[in-house]
């Protein structure tokens, strides 16, 4: 099928049948994900040659997900068929393209397979296809532990991770008991969840404008004003109409990934709600808005759940934390400096936000932004300094009298670096989902070697409840040990003071004893398997 040479425009419409009926016949297989091997064959009849095509996959498998769903396979064409016109492969040359009259690619023998494809599959069956992609279900983490996938079943890096998950990590966080010390057993919506980033900060510092900022409008149930407006953990999402949804209902939803907040129980989730809006952002990236942290012993004894479980909850499942400061609240609170206590392990998240910098003029920004960087030393245990973003994150014009040019051309920049950086959170949430399960997968091996410690170390008949209360005095001890017997790296251990608490409501006698078998399975997935799965799903033409 060739391309028409003269410049005529063709609407949306026929591009998308055009493209669903090539889409039908390069997936062979028909569960809306074109892998590897079928681009391999489908786009070789585009002349084009291999460092071309390779370009052509990176750029429209951007989120590297190991396939391309339709409208990733629409961006692949359309960049073959600006190939093909001589055109440079890259992200600007699409950006910039008029597709509405950028012609279909030459692909050779194309009409010829289209034809033969028709005639074994009706006209109505191919449009009536639209490539809805068929992940691993998820009745399947409802079966039993440690069931057998299919491996024709997994056609991306998330189903692979999937399959490794309830075959081999699942049965051991359940054996010892994980979800109640670290963290809730995984669901299908957490592995398919989008990208989510974290606002923190003392109440005013501009969390929610900030986001409103980012939409260029309001979402529903948006406060702002300098008291402390926003009393709720409010979580702003894609949907089809404009909508609050309590706290309860979001978390019994098994397509959203909050099921591990009922944890927190009915005092958390009535200050807990989803706002859904229909929003080109919120298509790729979720933002979570938090209350703002209060000072003095109102932060502890008037919030009637465990905020900071909660922070620390979602710091998991984040892929980006903003912290954000204004120039006349810079004093870290002792209740505050136990929120950012609770990032502990994800300190590769973290961003610091010094808003409303135009506030201050620039002589005063200077001593401003040296105090925060001196406060945050004494909090953030790190011998690196974080990266500080300077602006004024809000609608309104900045103040040039305060500001002068240089500050004007400062806070642009600053704000252009800090919306990169937003930018790159859904082409890097693939490679940060399996960071977090090859983290997980660590801390449930180490876990389960803690607890069958303890349960090795117990008597047999006497004397039981002195030697538990004897191994928990000594729990720093115990760690140490573990770690020089199995030479473990201290940095997977967790902190001795929170398992302490959690252990001390435990009877180690009940603890299972450890099964090498299944840890071995462990090791198996992290040395073996998940390599394999991303040498299966990388860029076909590498």
């Amino acid at each position: 099928m060739g391309s028409d040479s003269s410049p005529k425009k063709w609407n949306l419409k026929e591009q998308r049948n055009t493209y669903l009926r090539w889409f039908s016949l390069a997936d062979e297989d028909g569960d809306g994900r074109l892998t590897g091997n079928d681009a391999l064959k489908f786009f070789a009849m585009s002349n084009l040659s291999k460092p071309e095509l390779k370009q052509v996959w990176a750029i429209a498998d951007s989120k590297r997900q190991g396939y391309l769903g339709f409208y990733e396979f629409m961006t692949a064409m359309q960049l073959v068929s600006l190939a093909q016109a001589g055109n440079e492969i890259s992200q600007d040359t699409i950006s910039n393209a008029d597709l509405e009259r950028l012609q279909p690619p030459t692909m050779e023998g194309l009409a010829k397979k289209l034809k033969k494809h028709s005639g074994s599959k009706g006209e109505s069956a191919i449009v009536a296809c639209h490539p809805a992609e068929s992940p691993i279900p998820a009745s399947w983490f409802n079966s039993k532990s440690g069931k057998k996938i299919p491996l024709k079943s997994v056609t991306s890096i998330v189903d692979g991770l999937k399959k490794s998950y309830i075959e081999k990590l699942r049965p051991l966080e359940k054996t010892y008991q994980f979800q109640d010390f670290v963290s809730p057993l995984l669901t299908s919506s957490d592995f398919d969840a989008k990208p989510m980033v974290m606002l923190l900060g003392q109440y005013s510092t501009g969390k929610t404008t900030f986001i409103k900022h980012l939409l260029k409008t309001s979402y529903p149930g948006a406060h702002i004003g300098p008291e402390p407006t926003t009393d709720r953990f409010v979580v702003i999402t894609s949907g089809p109409d404009e909508r609050c949804i309590p706290g309860n209902t979001i978390a019994v939803q098994a397509d959203m990934p909050y099921s591990g907040l009922s944890s927190f129980g009915t005092a958390f989730l009535s200050k807990f709600e989803c706002s859904q809006m229909p929003h080109p952002l919120l298509e790729h990236v979720t933002f979570v808005d938090t209350p703002g942290v209060l000072s003095g012993e109102k932060q502890r004894t008037q919030r009637s759940y465990d905020f900071t479980g909660v922070t620390s909850w979602f710091a998991a499942k984040c892929d980006l934390i903003l912290l954000l400061f204004d120039p006349h609240k810079l004093d870290i609170s002792d209740e505050f400096k136990r929120v950012i206590g609770s990032l502990r392990g994800h300190d590769d998240k973290i961003r610091i936000v010094l808003n409303k910098a135009d506030q201050v003029d620039a002589q005063q920004l200077m001593r401003v932004y040296g105090a925060l960087l001196w406060s945050l030393g004494k909090v953030l245990n790190t011998p690196e300094v974080m990266r500080v973003y300077i602006g004024s994150f809000n609608d309104k014009s900045i103040r040039e009298t305060a500001a002068g040019p240089l500050g004007m051309e400062l806070f642009q920049k600053e704000q252009d670096d800090l919306l990169s950086d937003l930018n790159d959170i859904p082409k890097k949430a693939c490679d940060r989902r399996i960071n977090e399960f090859v983290k997980r997968a660590r801390a449930a091996k180490v876990h389960a070697h803690i607890v069958s410690h303890l349960k090795k170390e117990m008597p047999a008949l006497m004397g039981k409840a002195k030697a538990q209360q004897k191994l928990l005095d000594s729990l720093d001890e115990q760690f140490a040990k573990v770690q020089k017997e199995l030479h473990l790296p201290p940095g997977d251990f967790p902190s001795v003071e929170e398992y302490r608490e959690l252990l001390s409501s435990y009877n180690f006698d009940k603890f299972e004893k450890l099964r090498p078998k299944m840890v071995q399975g462990v090791d198996d997935m992290l040395a073996y398997d998940i390599p394999e799965l991303l040498k299966k799903f990388r860029n076909p033409y590498d």
